[in-house]
């Protein structure tokens, strides 16, 4: 899956400063070739307006479209899938309403989670926490990034690395096996949202 190498960036407008059109405008000018799309309390209504909105700007672009949570959603709208959370429904249960075409990744945190993944058909693997995360206040516990190394050695299919990841440690992250690095905070600064992710994306020319 070779979409699966760069930044991920995660379309989340409660944290992102700016509109849905200019933020994913914005991705796409620093080259992002996967949003994940984020919007845990909105109504399904504006869920999907937003998706459909999404669709007309990245068309022809290439990119890849996941929902955050909810399976349902990304089949009704028809996203290219989604990525499913511990608290979200199954694998199974995604799998039967996608199809078997439509990626799903599953959050994990722990060799023995990861290896699960990969064994039910999962298309990659989201890490984290990696370190202590500022969006994320309840996962207290960092994974680290040795971590990323030993499930590397194991996994075949793509490991995205999320929690805490800024570009002082995102080389460390890259180094250790990751295929994407995914930052929410360090993109929250109100600077130039293109300039932010291309930072990270010249990491991955090194490796």
């Amino acid at each position: 899956m070779t979409r699966f190498k760069g930044f991920y960036f995660i379309l989340d407008t409660a944290l992102l400063a700016g509109n849905l059109d200019s933020l994913v405008k914005a991705a796409l000018g620093a080259g992002v070739k996967i949003i994940q799309y984020r919007n845990k309390n909105a109504p399904t209504k504006e869920i999907c307006d937003d998706i459909t909105a999404i669709k007309k700007i990245i068309k022809n672009k290439n990119v890849l479209l996941l929902i955050n949570d909810r399976a349902d959603i990304a089949f009704l709208c028809g996203a290219d899938g989604a990525h499913l959370g511990k608290k979200d429904a199954s694998y199974e249960a995604a799998r039967k309403i996608l199809g078997k075409k439509k990626i799903i990744g599953l959050t994990v945190r722990s060799l023995k989670e990861a290896k699960q993944a990969q064994e039910m058909g999962a298309d990659y693997v989201g890490l984290g926490p990696v370190f202590i995360s500022k969006t994320k206040p309840g996962l207290k516990k960092p994974l680290g990034i040795k971590l990323i190394g030993r499930i590397r050695k194991e996994l075949r299919i793509p490991i995205v690395a999320i929690g805490g990841i800024n570009l002082n440690n995102a080389r460390a992250v890259l180094a250790t096996g990751a295929d994407c690095i995914c930052a929410v905070a360090a993109l929250s600064g109100g600077k130039s949202l293109t300039e932010e992710i291309n930072k990270f994306q010249k990491l991955f020319s090194c490796h």
